[in-house]
Order: structure tokens, then C-alpha cells, then sequence
């Protein structure tokens, strides 16, 4: 991959600082919102190579795989994935394979999620939903392709110098969080859950299964395959599980607050399916505290971590500031 870095005084990079800052100033924000649009941009590139599109039989579901997995959006598991390595002192090819095998379950998800034998959705980041355009059947064969290949791309992408059973650990829990005591039983709970009262305890549950899970698989993950030892690990965990939550949370006050034309996907919805929220168990005003409560742990979780640790503190305020 090349050389996929610049250090900056923080030991992140630097795209550029404002004309407007004084002469050897380092505007935080500027650098930060560098960082991560360089993440960002390396993973969709990587993630473009993997699913090119070759003609024949199966160009139709490769083209309903890509529209879904290259329409944009925060790619936020993924960045997660290689901050947490590069906190521990990793490097970020270590790292690339994890990040992009997030993506593609994030996406698969997505596509099943918007089915209308599940979320029955029609808008996700601002497009028609994947079966919209190329109908039920393809997009059900397009996550699973999604979440199969996924495995293949962190296998084949991650260096033979990370150690093998760190990478086999990782396989282990990313499988674990995409799976029946992860994602799966979080979807499950959340559509036996409509219209029915639920207790915090239950709610935080569900969440931390059908959202948090796939957190602490990025950012434990990430750790593991740079390197990282079992305190840097369990760590990372704290974090993840802080900022899993703290991410759902704002989700279901977005879905309240905000419109779809701000959010890119349907609002309002959850009252109308009669889904168990934070907002509505808990109110807006206690949400809101939530989240913030939920961001003031997830970056105490990272007292131990030097300033390589940056990107994943700054990561937490994004998500909980975030508009869509």
C-alpha cells in the first residue's frame, strides 16, 4: 500500500493547516477532520479494488454490491479498526483487511435491514435502498455475498507478519459479532421487541448486540492485529462498548429530531413500528445526557494511551455531535 501516512506532532496525519493559523500553529479540528477524510478515502479505494466488476454471469450482483457498499457514508467501523491500531503502535496495513471486512458487513446489514420482511426501508444515505433498484432476491444474494466475502478480504488482505493467531482470534470474534450472539440476535430481539415494553437493561441489550458488537469488533481487532497486550485490549473494549452506545443512542434521537433529507434515510419511523427507543423510555433530555455520558467513558477507557490514541478520542465527540 505504500507509504498511507504522514505523522503530525500527534503522531496522526496532517493534510493541511488553515492559512488562517499562525505560523507552526496546529488547528486540532483541521488536523483531525484530515485524519479522517485520508482513512476514508484509503478505505473506499481499497474497497473498490476488492469488488471490481468483471463481465459475465455474475456482473449483476457485483453491480448491486457495489451500489450499496461504495454509496459513502462515515465508514466509521472502519477507521475505528485503524485507529485502534495505530494507538497500540501498529502499523496501518495491519489492520486494512479488518477495516474493509467491517465495511462489508456494516453493508450487508444495512441491505437486509431495509428489507421489507424486516425495517421495510426505501432510503439509506440518501438512495433508494439496495432492493428498490434491483429487487428483493438481488439484494437479499448481494449481503450475503457481502458478509461471506468479507471473511476472504480479511484473510487474503492482512500481512504475514501480523501473527497468525491473532489474526484467527480476530476471524473468531468478527464472526462472533456478525453472528447469532451478535448482530443477528440483535435484529432478532429488536423485531420481537416492537410494540412491546422494554426495560434499560433489555434496550441495552439489544443495542449492544445489534450495534455494539461490530464496535468492539473494530476497535479490539484493531488492537489485536497491531500488536497490542491484553490491558491495551480490554481497553479498547471499554471504549468500544462506551462509544457502541453512546452511536445508538444519538441513532434514535436522530430519528426523532432530525428529517430525512439531513439523515439520508427515513425519520420517525421507530414510533411508527412501535420500536423500543432511549428517547422514548428515557426522554430527549435524558438521551442527550446519556450520550454525553456514554462519550465522558469511552475516553476515560483510553487514560492509559498516549497521543497515538487522538484520532479514537476525537472519534468519540464525532459521534456523539453528529447531524445524519
Amino acid at each position: 500500500m505504500g507509504n498511507l501516512k504522514t505523522a503530525g506532532a500527534r503522531g496522526y496525519i496532517v493534510d493541511a493547516v488553515p492559512a488562517s493559523a499562525a505560523p507552526g500553529a496546529v488547528n486540532p479540528a483541521a488536523e483531525f477532520d484530515a485524519y479522517l477524510k485520508r482513512r476514508v478515502r484509503l478505505v473506499e479505494e481499497t474497497l473498490a479494488q476488492r469488488l471490481h466488476q468483471p463481465p459475465g454471469p455474475a456482473a449483476r450482483l457485483l453491480e448491486a454490491m457495489r451500489y450499496s457498499l461504495l454509496a459513502g457514508g462515515k465508514r466509521l467501523r472502519p477507521v475505528i479498526a485503524l485507529a485502534a491500531c495505530e494507538a497500540v503502535g501498529g502499523k496501518l496495513e495491519s489492520a486494512m483487511g479488518l477495516a474493509c471486512a467491517l465495511e462489508m458487513i456494516h453493508t450487508y446489514s444495512m441491505i437486509h435491514d431495509d428489507l421489507p420482511c424486516m425495517d421495510d426501508d426505501d432510503l439509506r444515505r440518501g438512495k433508494p435502498t439496495n432492493h428498490k433498484v434491483y429487487g428483493e432476491a438481488m439484494a437479499t444474494l448481494a449481503g450475503d455475498a457481502l458478509l461471506t466475502d468479507a471473511f476472504g478480504v480479511l484473510a487474503r488482505l492482512t500481512p504475514p507478519a501480523v501473527a497468525r493467531g491473532a489474526l484467527v482470534e480476530t476471524v473468531a470474534e468478527l464472526a462472533a459479532a456478525a453472528g447469532s450472539p451478535g448482530m443477528v440476535a440483535g435484529q432478532t430481539l429488536d423485531l420481537m421487541d416492537e410494540g412491546r415494553a422494554v426495560s434499560l437493561a433489555e434496550l441495552e441489550d439489544l443495542h449492544a448486540r445489534k450495534t455494539g458488537a461490530l464496535f468492539v469488533a473494530a476497535a479490539v481487532g484493531g488492537g489485536r492485529l497491531g500488536g497490542g497486550i491484553e490491558s491495551q485490549l480490554a481497553a479498547l473494549d471499554a471504549y468500544a462498548r462506551a462509544l457502541g452506545l453512546a452511536f445508538q443512542v444519538i441513532d434514535d434521537l436522530l430519528d426523532v429530531e432530525g428529517s430525512t433529507e439531513q439523515v439520508g434515510k427515513r425519520t420517525h419511523k421507530d414510533k411508527d413500528r412501535g420500536k423500543a427507543t432511549y428517547p422514548a423510555l428515557l426522554g430527549i433530555a435524558a438521551s442527550r445526557r446519556l450520550a454525553e455520558r456514554l462519550r465522558a467513558d469511552a475516553i476515560d477507557a483510553l487514560a492509559a494511551f498516549d497521543h497515538r490514541a487522538e484520532p479514537l478520542r476525537r472519534l468519540a465527540k464525532l459521534v456523539v455531535e453528529r447531524k445524519q
